[in-house]
């Protein structure tokens, strides 16, 4: 389907450009949220009559857009999650949690505007793009941890699950005699034993 759009989409075009869409697209995201007209000869009228008035409302659009991302971006929001040893969570973070941190840290953001490029399965740091307008997007910081202190560590660049695993592995090993025979006591261990009394 043929469309003109009213708004800059990403990997589509700028407004006015008539591009070649999937109908499903067009039908059910394009045309219901007024991002675009179809392209028909009175379309085109009226969208080249509106055009100006189109072009201005986006540049207010932006440059809101712009200040309000003054407010979000840099920020870093913390999230406590449930994981197993390895650092799989149980579930994944979701963009809502990404939405209600920000949101609670004095962001205005709706759950349209987090753009994750997978989903947050692991704990660790992640980069998350903030979409605020079609052309102002800024990045903000999620910290997935299970704990308070945790998510401190991994602010300062820790990975928590390597040093977890780094400081059971420096725990207590017994020395190993090859020649012992199995069950016997090694000879320095004997010799430091206190005498058993007569």
């Amino acid at each position: 389907m043929e469309i003109i759009l009213l708004e800059r989409i990403e990997k589509l075009g700028s407004i006015g450009d008539v591009v070649n869409v999937k109908d499903g697209y067009a039908r059910n995201f394009l045309l219901p949220n007024k991002k675009a007209l179809r392209a028909n000869e009175a379309n085109r009228k009226v969208f080249e009559a509106n055009r100006a008035k189109i072009e201005a409302d986006n540049a207010a659009r932006r440059a809101d857009a712009e200040v309000d991302s003054k407010g979000v971006e840099g920020k870093q929001v913390v999230l406590i999650r449930a994981s197993s040893n390895a650092g799989q969570l149980y579930g994944s973070v979701s963009v809502r949690d990404i939405a209600d941190a920000l949101n609670a840290d004095g962001a205005k953001v709706t759950k349209a505007m987090i753009v994750l490029e997978r989903p947050i399965k692991t704990i660790g740091v992640f980069d998350v793009r903030v979409a605020l307008h079609p052309e102002v997007s800024v990045g903000v910081k999620v910290n997935v941890a299970r704990s308070p202190d945790e998510a401190e560590l991994q602010s300062q660049g820790v990975n928590v699950i390597d040093a977890m695993f780094d400081t059971e592995s420096a725990g207590f090993t017994e020395a190993y005699d090859p020649n012992a025979e199995p069950g016997e006591i090694p000879a320095d261990l004997l010799e430091d034993a206190p005498e058993a009394e007569a």
